[in-house]
């Protein structure tokens, strides 16, 4: 795979780029959040818990073998906090696979911010990484990351229906996919 990136990612409006542990109380405004923490895995965290989370993060920054990641803090280009962050993570190494991710602050949503900083990392994936396919999912009830993924020239390759308990309900599935030639093509 492709060697570590060179960081900052820049765009038009944004900055994408590792995280430091300067970055918890950025991170624990929004991760502390009900409204967040309702299509994620984990429940909203404490400080300690977003803390140990950005201790983490600050080394996923390069894909070697299954499983690695790059998760990078996002945030305006004229300074201020971190907004939201956004992931990478190679499925497979061989299948050259990536899972695309991202978790945005209700405040920084609706004006596609999230949109740009997902297109910096699909540009990363696929121009970068040199990855063939790059999938993204989200619980069917989150209309505003399934549009987005429509947004960024994914399709929608499966809909899972009752396929596991989540949070206390049975959870439907979106999952979303583009290939290399079609993020060539400019399938935006």
């Amino acid at each position: 795979m492709a060697p570590i990136p060179q960081f900052p990612i820049e765009t038009e409006r944004l900055k994408l780029r590792p995280f430091t542990r300067g970055d918890v109380d950025d991170v624990f405004a929004y991760r502390s959040l009900e409204i967040v923490a309702r299509y994620l895995f984990d429940p909203p965290l404490s400080r300690e818990e977003c803390a140990m989370a950005v201790q983490q993060r600050t080394t996923q920054t390069g894909m070697e073998e299954d499983g690695d990641r790059i998760i990078l803090a996002v945030e305006s280009r004229d300074g201020g906090p971190v907004i939201g962050e956004v992931s990478l993570i190679l499925r497979s190494r061989d299948a050259r696979q990536g899972e695309l991710g991202w978790i945005f602050h209700p405040h920084s949503q609706g004006r596609g911010l999230a949109s740009e900083a997902a297109r910096a990392m699909l540009s990363l994936a696929f121009d970068g990484v040199k990855l063939h396919r790059v999938f993204a999912r989200c619980d069917a009830l989150n209309a505003p990351s399934w549009r987005l993924m429509e947004r960024l020239g994914m399709r929608r390759e499966a809909h899972f229906r009752e396929h596991a308990l989540f949070k206390g309900r049975w959870d439907e599935e979106f999952i979303y996919a583009i290939l290399a030639r079609e993020w060539a093509a400019g399938a935006l």
